[in-house]
Parts: structure tokens; sequence; C-alpha cells
């Protein structure tokens, strides 16, 4: 099923025109499931029941997974039977009587920005390491991309004298503007750190490793919990604590929140709803503390 999957995952890139995120995560997904079916003899879609599928999330349940990432499998296994069904490699989809388990929405970790400040500043140093660490913390916090996209980044999405960069999400692009901070980082790092980096003058990922590679996910993980540490930040921090803070901050600080919607890309102002209640909360708590006839 390895070639089918190969098709199947072109297909969201040419057909559906899906973010590379996506498909690196419905991949990531499916590959468990084939190896999952091959220890049970299963070599081919076709063959594939509705009782295989609702063995492997059992068996998804059991290995402790949470419900948010059981959810998430079902939903690639739905995504890739679907394909299956719509180009005739099954007679139906095993996958459609598969029910996702409820999940407790959680409210998004936002951090004080006490704390951003502390994180922002802990790569202190002068080294070209140092500069590539500050430029990458400062343009996360300050755009409020994904992790995905800020890796992904070219030196030519980047326009340093109007102050903005070009995100790429899949067939949705969308323009964000970036503050004198993060300017002032990217200038460091690009004239003093990111030639020291990189080995090919050809190479045109903004942000490199310290073998002159594209910066992968891991590595970038690995970066902002040992700045959390430095800077001790008790909170756990994540890539998306930045994204969620970005966003909160900039509505608790009067951003409509249309333009905050576009900011990050959801296409649904419902999930953009999360951080205007955040802000609202919050106001409410520094008013009940507050004020004397609370």
């Amino acid at each position: 099923m390895d070639e089918l999957l190969d098709k199947f995952i072109d297909y969201l890139r040419d057909t559906k025109k899906s973010s590379l995120n996506t498909e690196l995560s419905y991949r990531r997904d499916l590959i468990k499931l084939i190896r999952f079916l091959s220890s049970k003899g299963i070599a081919s879609a076709a063959k594939v029941t509705e009782t295989d599928l609702g063995s492997y999330v059992l068996y998804l349940e059991r290995q402790n997974f949470t419900a948010a990432t059981v959810s998430r499998n079902i939903a690639s296994i739905k995504a890739f039977f679907h394909y299956c069904d719509k180009m005739g490699i099954v007679a139906y989809s095993p996958a459609e009587g598969l029910r996702a388990p409820k999940i407790e929405k959680k409210a998004p970790t936002i951090m004080t920005m006490e704390e951003v400040v502390r994180l922002l500043e802990a790569p202190s140093g002068d080294t070209p390491k140092d500069l590539r660490d500050k430029a990458m913390l400062e343009v996360l916090y300050a755009t409020g991309i994904r992790v995905s996209e800020l890796i992904s980044l070219k030196t030519t999405d980047l326009n340093l004298a109007l102050g903005y960069i070009d995100c790429h999400d899949g067939n949705k692009d969308r323009v964000i503007p970036f503050g004198n901070e993060a300017k002032n980082a990217l200038m460091n790092y690009l004239a003093r750190s990111r030639d020291v980096m990189i080995n090919d003058e050809s190479e045109v990922t903004l942000f490199v490793n310290c073998s002159g590679s594209p910066m992968s996910r891991q590595g970038f993980w690995k970066l902002i919990k040992y700045y959390a540490k430095k800077a001790g930040i008790e909170t756990d921090i994540t890539p998306h604590t930045l994204r969620h803070s970005f966003a909160a901050h900039l509505i608790e600080n009067g951003a409509d929140l249309r333009s905050v919607q576009e900011m990050l890309g959801h296409s649904d102002i419902s999930t953009t709803q999360i951080y205007a209640n955040y802000a609202q909360n919050r106001l409410k708590r520094i008013y009940e503390h507050a004020h004397p006839r609370r």
C-alpha cells in the first residue's frame, strides 16, 4: 500500500491543494495504519474491512493516545479511503462507520508579555547561531505563523523594506506584517549570520541549521525548549504557544477579529474566536481583582 499512499499524497498536493503540514500529518498517520494492517497480513486496500479499521482505532486507544490524536488519525483514514473509493480501488469505503471520540476543548496556553520578552531576549549572544535563533523567535511571535511555515520561508518571501512576509500555505497565500524588533533581528541575521552558515550560495531557504541545510521542525522544537528553560519559563512552551500568544495579545490590545483571522490563515472565524474569549476572560479577572466594589 506504500505506492497507493504516495499517490494519495500527490492527490492532496496537486488536486486538493493541501498544505505541506497536512500532507506530512496524513502520511505519518497512514504509515502507522499500513504497518498495523501489514502485521495482520493485509497488504491491499481492497481487503481492508470495517472490522480491521475498528481494531486499529481500538489499538490506538489502548496505546493511550489522546482523543485528539485518535480523532486526527480517523480523519486521515477517512480521507484516504474516500480517495480509494473515488479512484475505484475499493468497492466502498470501510472507514465510513468510524466515529471520532469526543474531545474536551482545552483553552490554548497563552504566555504573559513578560514571559514573551524573556523568551525573545534569551538568545543574547553575538554568534551566527544566536543571531539566527533571535531572528526566528522574533519572526514567530511577530507574525503568528506556524513552525512549518517558518522553516519553509524563502529569502524571496521576505520584504524588509516594507516589513512583511509572504506566507504560503497550500493554495492559500497571505501577507503578514512585522514590526521593528523582528526587522532588526532579521537584518542582523542576514548581514552577519546566514552567509556564514550556508554552504551552498544557491540555497534559498531563509533559516538554515548549523550545517547550512534548511532547519527542521524537530530542530526548532529543541531550540525553543532550550530558550524557554534558559529564560526560566516554567510553562510548557511549544512553537504553537507563540502563535496562540500572538493572536491573544493582538486582540487584547484592540485588533479586530477578522484581521487576526486573516493573519493566522484560519478558514473559519470561530477558530479565532477562542482568543477573543481569552481576552474577555482576562479583563474580567483583572476587574474582579482590582475594582474596589467588585
